[in-house]
């Protein structure tokens, strides 16, 4: 897998809206300027949005090939070194039929977002570029007040310096707060809660090491029969999230069966899942999770829970694409190579 270079002090980064455009809404512009002031300040890295990506939701909406377009155009432009994610969504998959694969290829460069951003990691995928399941620029990184420490440290430590033998700790707090999304709740911050359960072994025992591919199991099935579902999980490490929607279990039960049936369980070496979107049906993720592994003869397969990642407040970042190793015995996980270079 290439991997993009590191980024700096100086450098610009692309926001782009590949899926739902509201950070361009008039109502949610203000989270634009949070970012972009943020960026700046605390990362010294300026934020330039791509020609549609403040044009609103019913535009984006409208206009996949235009949101395909600024995808493309971003990596063709030597002068922007990342790529932002607005926000996720549940439409990224109709930018499909827009994307140049070689022009991601020959133009390697950090690209980050999480949830219907999947999609877009398959495609990074696809190319054969490492990729960074992340923050948003409309959530984390535009929050009120503050970003949370875990986000803000796993950027610098993950995107700005060599990474290599990084470990990536649970976090120790963590929130079941939403701050509606208004300008005059600028000053309110999330309430935080301590971690009690940290990372958790749902199953297996071990060490395992592999490159991390996977994501927001809730959009899977629009990369199902298409060019950018993977065909080699063969020795990598499954990452599963699930989504703000918090279905029910029965419903991630369907998913993961979806998901054993396309034999990805055969291949992978093991699995980490991210914590539930503000802790509902926590245990009873865990147990779908064990009965649907045991439907498909795989009750060895080691199973790591409860990580910051995706939907989670607060959320870290996994390299996708970049060797990693999870110790199942002592609940580790670790980059063994650098995720820039």
């Amino acid at each position: 897998m290439i991997k993009p270079e590191h980024l700096k002090k100086g450098d610009k980064v692309a926001l782009v809206s590949l899926s739902w455009g509201g950070i361009g809404n008039p109502e949610y512009i203000h989270k634009y300027d949070i970012a972009k002031k943020r960026l700046l300040d605390e990362f010294g890295i300026e934020l330039v949005p791509m020609p549609h990506a403040l044009l609103g939701e019913k535009y984006v909406a409208e206009h996949p090939e235009d949101r395909a377009s600024d995808l493309m155009e971003a990596f063709k432009d030597p002068t922007i070194k990342g790529i932002f994610c607005a926000i996720g969504g549940d439409d990224t998959i109709r930018t499909l039929p827009y994307i140049d694969f070689d022009v991601i290829k020959n133009n390697p460069k950090i690209f980050m977002g999480y949830s219907d951003s999947t999609i877009n990691h398959f495609m990074m995928h696809k190319a054969g570029l490492v990729s960074y399941y992340g923050p948003t620029v409309m959530c984390e990184i535009a929050e009120y007040v503050k970003m949370f420490d875990y986000t803000k440290e796993a950027m610098e430590n993950i995107l700005f310096k060599d990474s290599k033998d990084l470990e990536i700790k649970s976090s120790p707090e963590w929130s079941d707060h939403f701050v509606a999304w208004d300008i005059k709740n600028i000053n309110v911050s999330k309430k935080m809660i301590k971690e009690e359960h940290g990372y958790e072994i749902i199953q297996g025992k071990g060490v395992v090491s592999g490159p991390v591919l996977g994501g927001c199991i809730d959009v899977f099935y629009m990369a199902y029969d298409t060019s950018i579902w993977p065909t080699d999980w063969e020795n990598k490490i499954l990452l599963l999230e699930t989504s703000e929607v918090q279905m029910k279990p029965e419903e991630l039960k369907d998913m993961l069966i979806q998901v054993g049936e396309k034999e990805v369980f055969d291949k992978v070496l093991g699995i980490i899942v991210g914590k539930p979107y503000q802790g509902v049906y926590y245990d009873e993720y865990k147990s779908v999770i064990k009965d649907v592994l045991k439907m498909f003869n795989k009750e060895d397969l080691p199973v790591l829970y409860n990580v910051n990642i995706g939907h989670a407040f607060p959320n870290g970042i996994i390299p996708l694409g970049t060797l990693m190793e999870v110790d199942y015995d002592n609940k580790k996980i670790k980059l063994l190579e650098s995720a820039t270079k």
